[in-house]
Formats: structure tokens, C-alpha cells, sequence
């Protein structure tokens, strides 16, 4: 389930994030790792997360994700490992919230972007989840709440 589209103006987000480009299928193996990595690296530091996790796709492919797994945060990470600090750009988003199991994210971007066009908007490269609540909060999948910002031309 879908809520209502907005269009919104958005600051630049600092993050600490992980790079990868993967083939899609890996997906699964390396989101888990690749968070518990960067929250590590922020304890270490001593540096609070200033929002839940996110995945910032830079581009889209059949068979590849080219994204960075993200922590937003309000004061600067030092570089550790893969661990960079990184930010989401300040730019024209097209956002909703997606309501229920990871496994239907595919089909909710696809009736988002059917909306965005609807409207007509035109899509800039670059994307973003926002994992508001997952399994670490509720085990129930009917209970998730995925934030999806589309960036914007304009």
C-alpha cells in the first residue's frame, strides 16, 4: 500500500555510508553486513544516527545496484573501512510511503513512478529507501514502513 505522493524541496543529508555495486541477486547477503558495518563504525566514533538507515541508488540496471548503504547524521564520520562520509544531495524529490514486506518494494516503485508520470513529472537519476520501520522494530512484514523518494528534474 502506497500513501499519497508529495512533492518536496529537500536539504542535503550528511550520512555515513558503504559504496557497492553488486549484482541484484546479492542484494540480500550484503544490506545486513554492509548496515551493521556503518552503525559499528558510528559507536566507535561516537556519532548518533540522525535518522533510520536508507539505501541511496545512484543508478538502476537490469542485473546491477550501484547504491550506498546510508546512515544519516548530523555531525561528520571519519573515514574506517568502507565506511565514508557521504550525504544525500539537496534536490526535488517525489516521496511516499510503501506499507508492507520488502518483497513488494518492486511493484510499489512501479505505481510510483506511474503516479510521478501521471503527474507530469519527470524522473532525474537517483533514488532512496528510507527503512522507517523493518524487522529490527516489528517481525510482522504487514507492520514495514519504506520511505521512497524519487529525485526530481527541476
Amino acid at each position: 500500500m502506497l500513501d499519497n505522493m508529495e512533492i518536496l524541496d529537500v536539504p542535503a543529508q550528511p550520512t555515513a555510508a558503504i559504496h557497492l555495486t553488486i549484482p541484484r541477486d546479492e542484494i540480500r547477503h550484503v544490506m545486513g553486513p554492509a548496515i551493521s558495518e556503518v552503525y559499528g563504525a558510528l559507536a566507535a566514533q561516537g556519532v548518533r544516527p540522525a535518522g533510520p538507515w536508507l539505501s541511496h541508488h545512484f543508478r538502476m540496471l537490469p542485473d546491477v545496484f550501484d547504491f550506498a548503504v546510508s546512515v544519516p547524521v548530523a555531525t561528520a564520520v571519519t573515514p574506517v573501512g568502507r565506511v565514508q562520509p557521504s550525504e544525500l544531495p539537496a534536490c526535488k524529490v517525489a516521496r511516499t510511503t510503501y506499507r508492507g514486506p520488502y518483497e513488494g518494494l518492486g511493484d510499489a516503485w512501479g505505481k510510483f513512478r506511474a503516479q510521478i508520470a501521471a503527474q507530469g513529472l519527470e524522473s532525474a537519476p537517483g533514488l532512496w529507501e528510507v527503512y522507517a520501520v523493518g524487522p529490527d522494530r516489528s517481525q510482522n512484514p504487514a507492520d514495514w514502513e519504506t520511505q521512497l523518494n524519487q529525485i526530481l528534474v527541476g
